[in-house]
């Protein structure tokens, strides 16, 4: 048997692990010690819509940018505009499948891509910078002959939209930013890690430990989320996923070099924040003290911080919502994303 899937078996059978809801707790945690392994590149791993794939070069290294461009369906008159949709670091685009299909229904135009390192798109090990990952989605705009778009972007993507609208302002028509990290200052409160050592906890993760990480994102865990749990733990079971470890590691040096905080009264687009009020995510938390940790990712507090800084903002509370509230209540981020979209 596999090492790692053997060490996945052994440590369930050991803990007797069940799953915390009372309605399932004679139902065992699932595993994945058996499941066929995912490549890094997501090989065989479902998108809700067709993946392309945009080549260039880069030091030498040819790179492939996974993306999703989506036109509205067949019956619905496209409104000329465009929407790029940036994910988290724990995510590919592929969880923004129910977002394309509600904006697409409203005549817009999609465009999710994967940021190189992440999702379907290649994963070199280099130094990844937010200026470089911004840099590279302009080029795959340029591609596409999309000269400006509405961006719409969640957790980490926050972070890149943010620096994208900075950097690139004068293709951002409207931003929307989904409880994105960047708010408050981890450098403060959070000691910087080798990225020896962050490979280390990465590569010690399992199917368990990374459904409990996944549960703080989610106060209300619901089956569909399990999937996330899968992919993750089929990618474990890949003979590269030493690399994959290891550049999840270098992108977490980037978030942690490059908060956002201080850069948000700079921003020049219209602006919604859309905030789970739940949401207690604190970057890095594992790596200071619980008295350190305590006051830190109050997003209700963050929001509202956040919105007197960006002039003209405005913002959405989302309440018993927690960091990711497109895939938690989607009818309510739908409709405060559609109406903001309307307006700009």
């Amino acid at each position: 048997m596999h090492p790692i899937r053997h060490a996945l078996t052994a440590l369930c059978a050991a803990t007797g692990l069940m799953l915390a809801q009372p309605s399932l707790a004679q139902a065992p945690l699932p595993i994945y010690a058996d499941a066929e392994p995912l490549g890094v590149a997501m090989e065989g791993w479902a998108y809700p819509y067709p993946v392309q794939r945009f080549e260039f070069e880069h030091e030498g290294k040819l790179l492939r940018m996974a993306y999703m461009d989506v036109k509205p369906p067949q019956g619905v008159n496209p409104n000329g505009k465009t929407v790029v949709l940036m994910h988290g670091k724990n995510f590919g685009s592929d969880y923004w499948g129910g977002t394309i299909t509600a904006l697409a229904a409203q005549g817009y135009r999609v465009l999710a891509p994967d940021q190189i390192g992440f999702g379907r798109s290649s994963k070199p090990e280099m130094r990844y910078t937010f200026a470089w990952l911004n840099d590279t989605t302009a080029r795959l705009m340029d591609h596409l002959k999309v000269e400006r778009a509405a961006v719409v972007a969640n957790s980490m993507g926050g972070m890149v939209g943010v620096h994208f609208a900075l950097r690139h302002p004068q293709r951002v028509t409207a931003l929307v930013l989904e409880n994105p990290l960047g708010l408050e200052d981890y450098v403060l409160s959070i000691p910087p890690q080798k990225t020896e050592n962050l490979v280390k906890l990465e590569m010690a993760q399992t199917s368990v430990t990374y459904r409990n990480f996944l549960k703080s994102y989610f106060p209300n865990w619901q089956p569909g989320f399990e999937r996330m749990v899968e992919q993750f733990a089929r990618v474990q079971l890949s003979s590269e996923y030493p690399r994959y470890a290891h550049v999840s590691a270098l992108t977490y040096q980037m978030i942690y070099d490059a908060p956002i905080h201080g850069d948000l009264s700079k921003l020049k687009p219209p602006t919604l924040l859309v905030i789970g009020q739940l949401d207690r995510t604190v970057f890095g938390r594992r790596f200071a003290p619980p008295e350190v940790v305590k006051p830190l990712g109050n997003f209700p507090v963050l929001g509202r911080a956040a919105k007197e800084r960006i002039a003209g903002s405005e913002l959405v509370e989302l309440e018993g919502v927690g960091h990711v509230p497109h895939l938690e209540v989607p009818e309510k981020f739908h409709a405060a994303l559609l109406g903001f979209l309307a307006k700009h």
